[in-house]
């Protein structure tokens, strides 16, 4: 239904504009607050790259950041990550994660991304707090952080923005007739916008999502997605359906899809309750972060790395780096 709403394909939008209106005049005040210094935003004496975007649901940010994570590292550049973790709720903040930090804890994206990369990640309500930690422990030359582009609070060297090429922006209205964070023309401010799927426009970077072999969560052991037999597919991200989706290009046929909200909070016995004798259960990597402490032998998940368009990627990653030399 949601769904529907912020496409415009329902006139229920209607019903909700005037709670979006007073949605776009507090984040506006927000914003004016700190541009005027009402409000004061801290400076970390590190770069600082935002990878955000404008409206809620699943766009494909946290395989961007993972991919500047690897990009940078490969550059030889220390790279820290820095995140609300959102999801998790830890003893004490900042939380500097290691292997033994849970999705309780952290959050799941903040998890994925720091088993992905192996970087420093921190994560804390307060993304200031975060960076100070990740610079008195880990000395990283550059901080990426996961969201937070609507975190003023917290001043930034670049700003990033990953649009669903697909939705784009629906309705173009704020939360919650629509779904908007801020409104497009806030692209206008941004260094770089990145564009997941659908057709890029001029001045973005086309991305896909690249899905690899599916991964055993209990033993590791790879093999062609379409090798798996009596799928239930499982998808508890931003926007389920373009995981399906990604299934369906693989040729996996499912008995199955289930979507799932994003950020839930798993139990064994609920996700055991999904497959039935014979099946194999095949969920997203984000999934799998909340799910392998309790996995059974027939559950699998399938990773995705982004990909995006030469030479503009390229051309990104200069401008990062030279935030560091």
């Amino acid at each position: 239904m949601i769904e529907k709403i912020w496409s415009g394909h329902s006139p229920l939008w209607l019903l909700l504009w005037p709670l979006s209106l007073l949605y776009g005049l507090i984040t506006a005040v927000i914003r004016l607050s700190y541009r005027l210094g009402w409000r004061r935003s801290w400076r970390s004496p590190v770069p600082v790259v935002v990878v955000g975007n404008l409206t809620a649901g699943g766009n494909g940010k946290t395989p961007v950041v993972i991919w500047l994570v690897e990009q940078l590292t490969a550059r030889g550049i220390r790279v820290g990550v820095v995140s609300r973790g959102y999801g998790g709720k830890a003893g004490h903040y900042p939380l500097l994660l290691s292997a033994g930090t849970t999705t309780a804890e952290a959050g799941d994206e903040p998890v994925l991304i720091y088993q992905r990369t192996g970087a420093a990640v921190a994560v804390s309500p307060r993304r200031a707090e975060a960076v100070q930690a990740l610079i008195d422990q880990a000395q990283p030359q550059i901080i990426i952080t996961d969201d937070g582009l609507q975190h003023y609070a917290l001043c930034r060297d670049k700003e990033i923005v990953v649009v669903d090429g697909v939705r784009r922006f629906g309705n173009g209205w704020w939360l919650p007739a629509g779904p908007m964070r801020e409104r497009a023309g806030r692209l206008r401010s941004v260094d770089a916008v990145i564009v997941n799927g659908g057709t890029a426009q001029p001045g973005e970077i086309a991305m896909s999502l690249s899905p690899g072999q599916a991964v055993n969560l209990k033993t590791g052991a790879r093999c062609d997605a379409s090798q798996l037999s009596h799928v239930v597919a499982m998808a508890g991200i931003g926007h389920p359906p373009r995981f399906f989706a990604t299934l369906a290009s693989l040729g996996v046929v499912t008995e199955k899809n289930v979507p799932l909200s994003d950020h839930y909070a798993p139990s064994a016995e609920a996700i055991q309750g999904l497959v039935g004798p014979g099946q194999t259960l095949l969920m997203t990597e984000k999934d799998a972060v909340k799910c392998r402490a309790f996995a059974e032998d027939n559950w699998w998940y399938l990773p995705v790395d982004a990909q995006l368009a030469a030479p503009d990627a390229e051309k990104l990653l200069a401008e990062l780096q030279a935030l560091v030399n």
